[in-house]
């Protein structure tokens, strides 16, 4: 298995068309925000993990998720991935993050041991209103 894709979305939704074939409908993709309220700022976000499983690939593999802010890690998700060979998946991690300055997070996504899709996300200051 590998990962085709890491983001952070507001929302996701899947959807049936035509025969067995899905959508997958991403809204709200961001790679930084301005912070909502005072620091500290708790973020809870969507990581949608989108994955392709080869034909001759086995159905089962684990995906590990480690978010990392100013070199440490802050939080961490191991998930079963079970899809079936020749098809796609995708994979919802909700960390807690919390944020003591506006600084860039990175979720470093891999499938078992392979190889880091590292995505940002960076905090701004609130825009003055």
């Amino acid at each position: 298995m590998h990962i085709l894709a890491a983001l952070f979305v507001d929302d996701m939704e899947m959807r049936q068309v035509a025969g067995p074939a899905t959508r997958i409908d991403l809204t709200g993709i961001q790679f930084s925000a301005p912070a909502p309220e005072p620091l500290p700022y708790t973020w809870t976000p969507h990581l949608c993990v989108l994955i392709h499983c080869p034909a001759d690939h086995r159905a089962l593999s684990a995906l590990t998720v480690e978010f990392e802010l100013n070199g440490e890690q802050v939080a961490r998700n191991v998930q079963p991935l079970q899809i079936e060979p020749g098809r796609f998946g995708r994979q919802l991690v909700r960390p807690e993050i919390t944020f003591e300055g506006y600084d860039t997070v990175f979720a470093r996504c891999r499938i078992d041991a392979g190889p880091v899709v590292s995505v940002p996300f960076t905090l701004m200051p609130p825009v003055a209103g």
